[in-house]
C-alpha cells in the first residue's frame, strides 16, 4: 500500500467513496425493481381494462370475437396477442399466446386474470366470454426499452455524482481531521527531540482534541518531572561533593604529614563520617533505581504485624534512649494479619523512624503504632512540616531543598524510598500532622 493510500485523508476518501457507491447500487437496484415492478402492475390494469371493454361490446354486439379483425390488429399492434375460443372449443392464435392461455386455464371459459410463465417467459393472461365462446388477451410485460435505458442511464449518472460528491467531501473531511492530527505528531516528534515548550492547539472535534489536550498535559508532566530531576541532580551532587570534598582534603593533610599524633585520630574519624554518609547516599540511590526496575524482587506473604513491629521497637526503643528522646510502641495483643513483605515492610519503617529520630528534640515523643485495620503510623513530637509540604513530602528532594541548612535533613531520598516499597507493596503512605506536635506518617496495608 502507498504512503497515500496509508493516511488518515485517504482512508476516509476511499471509506466515504465505498460508502457512496454501495449506497447508489443499492438505491438503483430498488428503484430498477419498483420501476419494473409499477410497470407491470401498470400493464395488468391496463389489460384488464381493454378486456373488460372488449367483452362488454362484442356482448352488446352479439357474436364473438371472430372476425372483429380490426379489434385484433389494434391489439396486436399494442404487443397484445389475442386467442380466440369458439363455441365447440376451437382455439385459434399464436402458439406461445395458446401455450401462455392453457397455462393460465383460461380456454375453458369464465373470467381469468392470471401472471404466468411459459417458456422461460412471463405473460399477463386476461380471459373474458363472450356470446358465442371466449377471448383470451395474452401480453409479455417488459418496459419500454428506450425506458430501461433511460433509467439505467439515471442510475449511473446517479452514481458518478454520488462518488464525486464522496470524493470531495472524504477528501475536505480527511484534511480537516488529519490537520491538528498532524500538527499533533510534529509537536510529539519535537518533544522527543528534547523541547518541552511546545503546545498543541486544542481544537476539532472532540476525540482529536483529547489527543492534543493530553499531548500537552503530557508536555507538561514531562517538563515538571525533568525540572525536578535536575534540582535532585544538582542537590545530590553537591551533597556528594562535599564529602568527597572533605574526605580528599583530610586524607592529604594525613599524606603530607600535616596531620600528626593525637590529630590523626579526629581526622580519621572525619573521613569515617564523611565516608559512611557517602556509602548511605549512594545506597539511598541505588534503592531508587531498584524500585523503578520491573523486575524489583518482593517476597509477599502472610506476615503477622506484630512481630515486624515489637522487632522495630526493640531496635528503635534503644537508638531513641540514645538519643535523648522517649519512645513510645502501640502494638496490640492479638495478631494484625496482612500480605505484605516484611522484610521491604521493615526497611519502610526503619526509614520512617529514622527520618522522626533526626528531627525530634531530645525530650520530645517518637510513637510506632499498629492498628488492626492494618495500619502503621510513626508519629513524632518535632517541628512538623507546613500544609504545602505535606502535599510533596514524598516527592525526592523536596523536603531537602526546603529545609537544607534550617533543620537536620538526611539525603533527600529516604521519604521517596519508603512511598516506592509500600507502593511496590500494594499499600499507600500519606503524611499529615501528630497530635504529638509534629508530623505523622501512616502506611495502610492490604489485608
Amino acid at each position: 500500500m502507498s504512503r497515500s493510500r496509508a493516511t488518515l485523508a485517504g482512508r476516509i476518501t476511499v471509506l466515504c467513496l465505498a460508502v457512496a457507491g454501495i449506497s447508489a447500487l443499492v438505491a438503483g437496484l430498488i428503484l430498477f425493481r419498483l420501476v419494473t415492478t409499477t410497470s407491470r402492475d401498470v400493464t395488468r390494469r391496463v389489460l384488464a381494462n381493454q378486456a373488460d371493454v372488449i367483452a362488454a361490446q362484442i356482448a352488446e354486439q352479439g357474436g364473438g370475437l371472430v372476425g372483429r379483425r380490426r379489434v385484433v390488429d389494434i391489439l396486436e399492434g399494442q404487443g397484445i396477442s389475442v386467442v380466440g375460443v369458439g363455441q365447440r372449443g376451437l382455439v385459434t392464435g399464436t402458439p406461445e399466446a395458446v401455450a401462455a392461455a392453457k397455462q393460465a386455464k383460461a380456454v375453458d371459459g369464465g373470467k381469468v386474470s392470471k401472471i404466468v410463465e411459459s417458456g422461460g417467459r412471463t405473460y399477463l393472461v386476461e380471459a373474458r366470454d363472450v356470446p358465442r365462446g371466449s377471448f383470451v388477451l395474452v401480453q409479455q410485460p417488459s418496459a419500454d426499452r428506450s425506458t430501461v435505458r433511460s433509467l439505467i442511464g439515471n442510475i449511473l449518472l446517479g452514481l458518478g455524482i454520488g462518488l464525486l460528491v464522496a470524493a470531495l467531501a472524504g477528501i475536505v473531511l480527511g484534511r480537516l481531521l488529519a490537520r491538528p492530527l498532524r500538527r499533533t505528531a510534529q509537536v510529539a516528534h519535537t518533544m522527543r527531540g528534547g523541547r518541552r515548550d511546545l503546545r498543541v492547539p486544542v481544537e476539532g472535534p472532540r476525540e482529536v482534541a483529547d489527543v492534543a489536550g493530553s499531548v500537552n498535559e503530557l508536555a507538561d508532566a514531562l517538563q515538571r518531572s525533568e525540572s525536578r530531576q535536575r534540582d535532585f541532580l544538582l542537590s545530590v551532587s553537591h551533597e556528594l561533593r562535599t564529602p568527597l570534598t572533605a574526605v580528599r582534603g583530610f586524607a592529604e593533610s594525613l599524606a603530607d604529614g600535616v596531620v600528626t599524633g593525637a590529630d590523626a585520630a579526629d581526622v580519621g574519624r572525619t573521613i569515617c563520617n564523611e565516608a559512611q554518609r557517602l556509602e548511605r547516599l549512594v545506597s539511598d540511590l541505588l534503592d531508587l533505581a531498584r524500585l523503578s526496575a520491573d523486575d524489583f524482587r518482593l517476597d509477599i506473604t502472610r506476615v503477622d504485624l506484630t512481630g515486624v513491629a515489637r522487632e522495630a521497637a526493640d531496635v528503635w526503643s534503644a537508638r531513641c534512649a540514645r538519643e535523648g528522646v522517649t519512645f513510645r510502641a502501640e502494638i496490640p495483643e492479638h495478631p494484625v494479619l496482612a500480605n505484605t513483605d516484611p522484610r521491604r515492610l521493615r526497611q519502610a519503617l526503619d526509614g520512617l523512624m529514622e527520618n522522626a529520630l533526626r528531627v525530634t528534640p531530645s525530650g520530645q515523643p517518637i510513637v510506632l503504632a499498629l492498628s488492626p485495620n492494618p495500619v502503621f503510623q510513626v508519629r513524632d513530637g518535632g517541628p512538623g512540616l507546613s500544609e504545602e509540604d505535606y502535599q510533596v513530602a514524598f516527592d525526592r528532594g523536596a523536603l531537602y531543598r526546603r529545609y537544607a541548612g534550617v533543620r537536620p535533613v538526611g539525603t533527600g531520598l529516604g521519604l521517596a524510598i519508603v512511598h516506592g516499597l509500600v507502593t511496590r507493596m500494594g499499600g499507600t503512605v500519606h503524611a499529615g500532622p501528630a497530635p504529638e506536635g509534629g508530623a505523622s506518617f501512616t502506611i495502610m496495608l492490604a489485608g
